[in-house]
């Protein structure tokens, strides 16, 4: 092992720079090739992804087993899930079942259905409570797939029903109705893809003033996304992959690609407008922010790593795939990017954008110079300011409550035939279902049990009719549909679930020798990840915080530093939580965002944000810190440490979280309420880091506490000194004592 680690560290980036500068064909070609390979290999083999039934945790994840191992008429061959059911939805404001002119509608209704070969097991017409409404259910042959392929042809079918009988509504409802809600939430994706592009594209330009420089991060950012989704596949071989993981792997692509280019190509810019040649320009930006990007990776990739300790399929995923983006972007930005700089040098700014400024001609003592200064010169009122804002951004997380969003969450009009689906029929779409297991599930004493559970849980006024049994082949299991009160996912179904598991079924089945039960179903899946989410939450938060805290102490060889850091974090979740409650849990943004508030926020965002937003911070931090203690190296006051540092690099900072921003609030056009409150948590969170956090707080606690800012206990000073600049640079003053720049020796 090297007796200087800290050199070792270092030169790793100065030695990728070099090598990359040295041959940049070959590091492109290179870098070309491993992201076609990942992508065609990924192609080639395909992307498991994750069956939505093994999930499923706790008693949920105990009931889908059991199913499994019964084999049921209507499972499929290739997956054992149920077969797609459709239902026709009736409904008239003032007539009832019984009026003929109801009667006649269904008939009509029944007729329609029966003209499709492929309309199956057609039910008797089911009458709701109130008799203003009545259901048909049939089963659709085929595979989901070829049920898609069809199902639109029924459903057309049945809007010409509706059109020949005036005044009743009559719409399908079920498989036709998840395929338009899935091609709606498709081509919201698609809209975020189509808009997020260009309008990266548009800031990098601003940022940057010229094409070329813009084109450098945007492409690092995309070609690491294409790679990982390559990477992916073959990771989903151990790990399944969710299906919405692509959107996530965008998201951070784009955040960290457009973030560590921009890191470096400033720092490169900065040393060639204060004199140096393009070479040592560049070996300049290895050892700064090619290290600060190495720091930052590596911190991003251990809060990624959190989501492993969750113990849901879902939240690994997200790791995998994170990491794997992240990894290939620190790398990229270690490699192609010095690689691309040191063949363009100058010429980089080509393309210039008429009304922009170069990067080298934007002094850092302009707009955030003027606002640094200010917090140095009065530090306890800009520090108390900033922290009052973020103590009541983040008031409204003491009443954060999660849940799992129902068709209420979507804002498309295919949801509307669902809705008054659950209105007219409690519980029909989404029924709890429990799972029985036994020797012999048709004996006597078991089939006397399940009638008893009928009886007893329809007798609670929380689960309404129509019950459905079906036993297995084997007779070995059986399946109970048993429909819940409320949309299966509010406080009514919970309640009701509860009553299930811990009266009825207690009561009916649980004296029953020989026998098991638990119960699955939408309701059951939400309770149950809510609540194993609650027990791992904690592990999540304490293994970022620690190993965050760890990897900062390393790097500043200071303890306050590092405790700082993490507070200053947790300040910045803490406000962006509050907004996400105010704007979607409370309904303060309905209007604004177009969407219905469930009175709670998608139960899986919390440990989501806090991986993702604690991972991004901490970009800004080290790359921040990394300047002032730099500076601070090189014999600059801690004060004039503190204003060099944060006026050189909150530009950039400012820069990156502006493409973050712009990114992440393209997720507010999609029709998924849970991507809302994402997208605008996220962008919430990077502005109030950017802005309050980095360009307030940090320079007010930084000034109050002075010295003690580079505090090391005596114990743990043993730990080795990472070097934050290059030797060849001194403290030169150019002005105000408090406003010296380091400029190149020569």
């Amino acid at each position: 092992m090297s007796a200087n680690p800290t050199r070792r560290y270092k030169g790793l980036a100065s030695r990728l720079a070099h090598w990359s500068t040295t041959h940049w064909k070959s590091a492109t070609a290179v870098w070309l090739t491993f992201v076609a390979a990942s992508f065609l290999i990924g192609n080639a083999i395909g992307t498991r992804e994750i069956n939505p039934s093994q999930a499923n945790v706790g008693e949920s994840h105990t009931a889908d087993r059991m199913i499994e191992r019964g084999h049921f008429k209507d499972e499929q061959d290739d997956a054992k899930s149920a077969k797609p059911r459709e239902m026709v939805l009736i409904q008239s404001g003032e007539l009832t079942a019984s009026d003929p002119a109801f009667r006649a509608v269904t008939a009509d209704a029944v007729r329609t259905v029966r003209t499709f070969p492929q309309a199956t097991e057609i039910a008797k017409p089911l009458v709701a409570p109130d008799q203003h409404a009545v259901l048909i259910r049939f089963t659709p042959t085929g595979s989901l797939d070829e049920v898609n392929g069809y199902i639109d042809s029924i459903t057309s079918a049945v809007d010409k029903v509706e059109a020949r009988h005036a005044g009743f509504y009559v719409a399908s409802v079920g498989v036709s109705t998840d395929k338009a809600v899935d091609e709606a939430v498709q081509g919201g994706l698609g809209l975020a893809g189509i808009v997020s592009i260009p309008l990266t594209i548009a800031i990098l330009l601003l940022v940057t003033g010229s094409l070329v420089a813009a084109l450098i991060p945007l492409l690092l950012g995309l070609t690491s996304v294409l790679a990982t989704g390559g990477l992916l596949a073959i990771s989903s071989r151990g790990i399944p992959a969710s299906k919405d993981i692509m959107e996530v792997v965008l998201l951070v692509g784009l955040a960290v690609g457009v973030d560590y280019a921009l890191f470096y190509m400033r720092r490169e810019r900065e040393e060639r407008a204060a004199g140096r040649t393009e070479r040592a320009a560049l070996e300049a930006a290895a050892a700064t922010s090619g290290r600060a990007v190495l720091v930052s990776g590596m911190t991003v990739l251990i809060a990624m790593a959190g989501m492993f300790l969750s113990g849901d399929k879902t939240f690994m995923s997200f790791s995998v795939g994170t990491m794997i983006v992240v990894a290939v972007a620190m790398l990229g930005s270690l490699t192609v990017v010095p690689a691309v700089l040191g063949k363009l040098g100058d010429r980089v700014e080509k393309g210039r954008i008429p009304f922009t400024k170069r990067p080298s001609e934007r002094r850092a003592g302009r707009t955030w110079g003027g606002i640094v200064d200010r917090v140095l010169r009065r530090p306890v009122l800009f520090g108390t300011v900033a922290l009052g804002a973020l103590l009541a951004l983040a008031i409204p997380t003491l009443c954060l409550h999660t849940t799992q969003t129902g068709m209420e969450g979507i804002t498309t009009p295919a949801v509307e035939p669902i809705k008054k689906l659950v209105k007219a029929f409690p519980g029909s779409p989404v029924p709890a279902i429990v799972a029985v297991e036994a020797k012999d599930v048709t004996t006597s004493a078991v089939q006397k049990a399940i009638a008893r559970l009928e009886h007893e849980a329809l007798a609670t006024g929380e689960v309404s009719a129509p019950v459905r049994v079906e036993v297995d082949q084997t007779k070995r299991v059986a399946r109970i549909e048993l429909p819940l009160a409320g949309n299966g996912v509010d406080d009514k179904s919970s309640h009701a679930l509860t009553t299930l598991r811990e009266k009825v079924l207690p009561q009916t089945l649980g004296p029953v020798t020989g026998v098991q039960y638990a119960v699955t179903g939408i309701t059951a899946n939400s309770y149950d990840f809510n609540d194993a989410l609650r027990s791992s939450a904690p592990r999540v938060f304490a293994f970022v915080l620690l190993f965050a805290l760890l990897l900062m102490l390393v790097s500043f060889r200071s303890l306050v530093i590092a405790a700082k850091a993490i507070v200053l974090n947790l300040l910045s979740v803490a406000a962006a939580y509050g907004v996400v409650v105010a704007v979607f849990q409370w309904g303060w943004g309905e209007n604004l965002l177009s969407f219905q508030s469930n009175g709670g926020i998608a139960n899986w965002l919390p440990v989501f944000m806090f991986v993702i937003l604690f991972g991004l911070s901490m970009d800004y931090h080290v790359f921040m810190l990394s300047r002032v203690r730099e500076a601070h190296d090189r014999g600059l006051s801690t004060d004039e440490a503190v204003a060099h540092g944060i006026k050189s690099t909150a530009g950039v900072v400012t820069s990156a979280a502006t493409v973050m921003i712009g990114v992440f609030s393209v997720f507010t056009l999609l029709p998924l309420v849970d991507l809302k409150e994402m997208g605008i948590g996220l962008a919430v969170a990077v502005l109030i880091d950017a802005t309050i956090v980095r360009g307030l707080l940090l320079p007010a606690s930084m000034k109050l506490l002075g010295n003690a800012n580079w505090y090391l206990p005596r114990w743990l000073r043993w730990l080795p000194h990472f070097e934050h600049g290059e030797p060849a640079l001194v403290p030169v003053a150019v002005s105000a004592p408090a406003a010296r720049e380091l400029e190149p020796v020569g």
